[in-house]
């Protein structure tokens, strides 16, 4: 995102000497463009101008040449054995350190990027006191070919005479100050400019702001421009075969030339500190050039040395499997989307690649310290076009930035006359009054807008008045039409300005009347609550129980988190699942984040247990949690996904394609419980997790949703292998004339428990929600009378099979009882010495009560007979 120097901000517009970096954001952001940082220098002074006295250089055994310096730092001089200030003395071993230099100094006590600590520093034999410092090491850029001169640093004259020895040399290298960054998001394109932002600070302040491009574009119109034909001093065609949706790829491409330039000159400090502090770094004039007009006006420009260049110069689409290698070495593969700007040396038309347009050139025909003769370009480019490019090719640039979200169709020849004034001030030369301009844009259409759209869709009472004075302070044009019946003007004729491509509908204008009237002046409306007859407050069915098991669970005291869903063969094999019989069944991803996890996950339990890992290893030993999340089913089987149309809306029937063609993507739900569950008090003992925890929990969401899930426990061979043999059960759901399993719960294995590094007894569940909730059938439920009669309460402690479940015998118990039933829970279940082999004991507490009357000895003594009568028809036995 940008980052802005407030003292170039001052160009366009008058910000107060008194605005403060942290002021600046908060008039921003009320606007819309929110601050991202601060930014404040990692360098901290004393550092300061010094002036090379002697150097004396001393060579050494490793070859080395190092220079013994005795530098002048005026007030900062030291005393000698007399008391008399006298040079710092300094080892530098620069190659470019003389005598007569005024050079940086970096005093005891000054902090470099890197935390790195000045202080005096025996070397060479010698006691350095001081540091004399190039760019790199003062994070202004990547020269460390040498210490920073500053005869050789862009002062004028003028500028170098004045600086005198010990001077604090922060401010001359804009590290006195910071920066801020700001975040401009995609539709607003115009801000990546100081042009822009400043506008946008006139909008939220007030102050007054000149647009210098219509000063420039005033000037370029003076010129004779041609339209690029043969004889046209700098030729240029534009053929484009393959236009994205329509749209050529340049509408609009303006060059004018300099001739006799001194390209090895250097831009001042002004632009080299500007564009330091902006986030780019100093090359050379030309290209320094360039990029300051970009961030000053907001056009991307390109210099070319005009003598490599052969014309005309053809803007055209690539060929398929047409290469270029770009300004950073790489070569790229071309398609037939990418827009290039050619050259045709040899007369051979558009044959030679000079760029990617609007992305980056390639290594011919660059400016270097031989050129002599400049190709200055200002173009507009389809902003799709420049996207893919940017993307297909990964070489996103600053350029691509601003073309990809719109620049101005108006802005061209202002940027090239700011540019060609600012390259002949510093390189001299003369630039050309013969430029070419093919300009085929079109003007932005107007939009017929009801000034009471403001009022219906924000609620803000603006007059007709002062919605038009801020559309025409926006930049629009603004025309009266109809008036409503009070004589109040209530439509508007609406041209939008041409630097706001993202203008285009009437709700784009509302939105730029309540951005500038204020957000913070919108009136807050909770809005009503729908009324349903379900009383769900608005939400569906589905959302309403996904936030019932939410609800459960975060009561049960697990914390709820949110996990990536990649896995990997580390994971396949950490949770002992076969990674042969997986992989062929899972969404693998083209790109993934992380090469050793390409894969989507089946089960959120693999994910979710991965930060359970995590926490715990980082000492939260009360890391039990649970996820809701999505699994992605891929079926081999599935038709292969259709190639879709850009552009168009596809048809029904090629939408179902892709539908038949995607994994199925369920949600589930997903628990680890591990570490201590329970703290009991002071006195007490802690308790850690185990499988019964798993169990209540699956227990509890069954009664939240009144799905009366049943456990099904299977042994050995039967259980997954991520699972503990003897301590595991498959979840299972009434449907139909059958069950359905729907999820599992239990122990993890002790094996995978040991290669996670858990404590032993871990235990999971995770259960397929979609599944469970399309097999409940939700019903309004029916109240029943409460009986104002007393219960009875008994126990019964049954001997059963051991394979016989709980559920199984109490079912049993429920049917015999009848209606006089109230509630029955287990409490007891044992196995041991008394009970028999191959036995258990179920022991219930059971409540009976009646709706009409007090029950007596002779109505309990019935049920409970009935109650043993059935459990022994089904072998079980009323323990004695």
């Amino acid at each position: 995102m940008p980052l802005l120097d407030m003292n170039w901000l001052r160009d366009h517009v008058a910000v107060p000497d008194s605005e403060t970096y942290h002021q600046l954001a908060a008039d921003l952001v009320k606007v819309g463009l929110e601050e991202e940082e601060i930014h404040t220098s990692q360098v901290t002074g004393p550092i300061v101008v010094g002036y090379v006295k002697e150097l004396v250089p001393e060579p050494q055994k490793n070859g080395k040449v190092i220079n013994w310096c005795q530098v002048d730092v005026g007030e900062h001089n030291v005393l000698d054995e007399d008391g008399h200030k006298v040079p710092r003395g300094i080892v530098c071993g620069a190659p470019n350190i003389k005598a007569g230099e005024k050079v940086v100094v970096t005093l005891p006590g000054a902090v470099l990027p890197g935390d790195f600590k000045i202080e005096p520093r025996k070397t060479y034999g010698h006691i350095s006191n001081g540091m004399c410092a190039s760019e790199r090491e003062l994070g202004l850029g990547s020269d460390h070919n040498g210490i920073i001169l500053f005869s050789q640093y862009g002062l004028t004259q003028e500028q170098y005479d004045a600086l005198e020895p010990g001077q604090d040399a922060m401010e001359i290298l804009g590290l006195h100050e910071p920066t801020l960054e700001i975040n401009i998001t995609p539709d607003r394109g115009y801000a990546f400019s100081y042009r822009g932002v400043a506008r946008e600070f006139h909008h939220s302040t007030g102050a007054p702001f000149t647009d210098k491009a219509l000063e420039y574009a005033a000037c370029a119109e003076e010129l004779s421009a041609s339209d690029g034909s043969e004889g046209s001093e700098v030729q240029v065609i534009i053929e484009d075969t393959n236009p994205i949706h329509g749209v050529p790829g340049c509408d609009r491409y303006y060059a004018r030339t300099v001739r006799g330039i001194n390209a090895s000159a250097q831009s001042s400090s002004l632009v080299r500190q500007r564009l330091l502090r902006s986030g780019m770094r100093p090359l050379s004039a030309a290209v320094d050039v360039t990029n300051y007009v970009m961030l000053d006006v907001g056009q991307p420009l390109h210099a070319y040395d005009l003598d490599k260049i052969e014309q005309p110069i053809v803007v055209r689409r690539a060929v398929d499997g047409e290469k270029l290698t770009t300004l950073d070495g790489k070569e790229h593969e071309l398609v037939s989307e990418d827009l290039l700007i050619t050259d045709s040396p040899n007369g051979e038309k558009g044959s030679r690649i000079l760029g990617i347009a609007g992305v980056m050139g390639g290594l011919y025909g660059e400016v270097t310290a031989e050129t002599t003769n400049v190709l200055l370009e200002g173009a507009h480019f389809d902003p799709i076009s420049i996207a893919r490019s940017a993307r297909r090719h990964k070489i996103p640039s600053e350029a691509s930035r601003r073309f990809e979200r719109g620049v101005d169709t108006k802005l061209q020849a202002a940027a090239v006359y700011e540019a060609a004034e600012m390259l002949t001030s510093v390189c001299g030369g003369l630039a050309s009054s013969y430029p070419t301009d093919i300009d085929a844009t079109s003007a932005p259409e107007a939009i017929t807008f009801r000034t009471s759209e403001v009022a219906r869709l924000t609620g803000l009472d603006t007059s007709a008045e002062e919605i038009q004075r801020i559309l025409e302070d926006v930049g629009c044009t603004v025309e009266a039409g109809e008036a409503a019946g009070d004589g109040e003007v209530d439509t508007f004729r609406v041209t939008p300005p041409t630097w706001r491509p993202d203008i285009t509908e009437p709700c784009d204008l509302v939105e730029e009347v309540a951005r500038l009237v204020g957000y913070d002046q919108i009136a807050v409306t909770v809005p009503a609550v729908p009324a349903s007859a379900a009383g769900h407050s608005g939400l569906t069915d589905s959302q309403l129980r996904r936030r019932q098991v939410a609800d459960t669970l975060a009561e049960y005291g697990l914390t709820e988190t949110i996990s990536y869903p990649f896995v990997g063969e580390e994971d396949f094999k950490d949770f002992a699942l076969n990674a042969e019989e997986i992989i062929p069944v899972s969404v693998e991803l083209e790109n993934p984040l992380a090469g050793d996890r390409p894969y989507l996950r089946r089960d959120v339990l693999l994910t979710l247990m991965r930060t359970v890992q995590r926490n715990f290893r980082r000492g939260n030993l009360q890391a039990s949690s649970y996820e809701l999340g999505h699994v992605f089913e891929w079926d081999p089987q599935a038709p292969a996904i259709p190639a879709l149309p850009g552009g168009v809306r596809p048809s029904d029937e090629e939408l179902a394609a892709l539908d038949a063609g995607l994994p199925k993507q369920p949600l589930h739900v997903a628990a680890v419980f591990t570490g201590t569950v329970q703290e009991t008090g002071w006195m007490g003992e802690k308790r850690t997790a185990d499988w019964t925890d798993a169990v209540e929990a699956v227990t509890r969401i069954s009664e939240r949703l009144a799905a009366h899930l049943s456990l099904t426990q299977v042994f050995g061979e039967d259980v997954p292998a991520t699972w503990h043999p003897g301590r595991f059960a498959y979840v299972k759901v009434a449907e139909g004339a059958g069950d359905v399993t729907v999820g599992r719960v239990g122990e993890l294995h002790p094996h995978v428990i040991e290669s996670l590094g858990l404590p032993s007894h871990t235990a999971a569940f995770e259960l397929d929600l979609d599944a469970l909730f399309a097999a409940v059938k939700y019903q309004p439920l029916q109240a029943k009378p409460v009986s104002t009669y007393p219960p009875v309460h008994q126990d019964f402690a049954f001997i059963v099979p051991v394979e016989m479940t709980s559920e199984e015998m109490s079912t049993v118990v429920r049917k015999a009882a009848g209606d006089l039933l109230e509630s029955i829970d287990l409490f007891d279940v044992f196995v041991g010495p008394g009970v028999g082999l191959g036995k258990k004991s179920l022991a219930y507490a059971v409540t009976f009560r009646a709706q009409d009357r007090t029950l007596d000895a002779s109505d309990t003594e019935a049920v409970r007979a009935q109650i043993i009568a059935a459990a022994e028809a089904v072998g079980a036995v009323l323990r004695a």
